[in-house]
């Protein structure tokens, strides 16, 4: 089986910021979506979250469903839960993170067209300088839509924090044959 990588989209934040990054029309002919994400937020704490809606959904908590694994390397416990939240989320480094460090985040998405509800995985490493370390966080979600995905968009619904320059999202259209 051959597999074809196809950029799509990509979208590099300027200067002063941005609140958010919404991608539209995302094409129907592809088999999977892959999500390039390097963020940083201007929140004041070390820790930010970088929110993922799909097709501009703000529906009841049961939307998105969550497993995931939280590993802080500083030496910090590892933590692991299943929840259903109305925006899947995973960390990006804040203002008091180290300078010029951005979180870098992967995110899967096979089927995206299907009527079925979408299942993805997202891996993110962010650096945490406060306490010496850095998280690492794995997830398995779920989309309990059966639309297909023709719009995402990004930003932190939990500390309205912004993008800061040079934050990068790209988004790669996969064919399998």
């Amino acid at each position: 089986m051959s597999v074809f990588l196809q950029p799509i989209y990509t979208q590099t934040v300027g200067a002063g910021g941005a609140s958010s990054i919404t991608f539209n029309n995302i094409p129907q002919t592809f088999t999977d979506l892959k999500v390039v994400i390097s963020t940083r937020m201007n929140n004041a704490s070390t820790l930010g979250y970088t929110t993922i809606r799909f097709n501009g959904d703000t529906g009841s908590s049961t939307n998105y469903s969550y497993t995931f694994l939280d590993a802080n390397l500083g030496g910090g416990p590892f933590s692991s839960r299943n929840q259903n939240l109305s925006v899947w989320f995973t960390n990006t480094v804040g203002a008091s993170s180290t300078a010029s460090t951005f979180s870098n985040i992967e995110m899967y998405i096979p089927n995206y067209t299907g009527s079925n509800f979408k299942q993805a995985t997202i891996d993110t490493t962010a650096e945490n300088n406060a306490t010496g370390g850095a998280w690492l966080d794995l997830f398995s979600t779920l989309y309990r839509s059966t639309s297909p995905i023709t719009s995402i968009t990004f930003n932190d619904v939990f500390n309205s924090a912004s993008f800061v320059q040079y934050s990068t999202i790209s988004i790669y259209g996969i064919t399998k044959g």
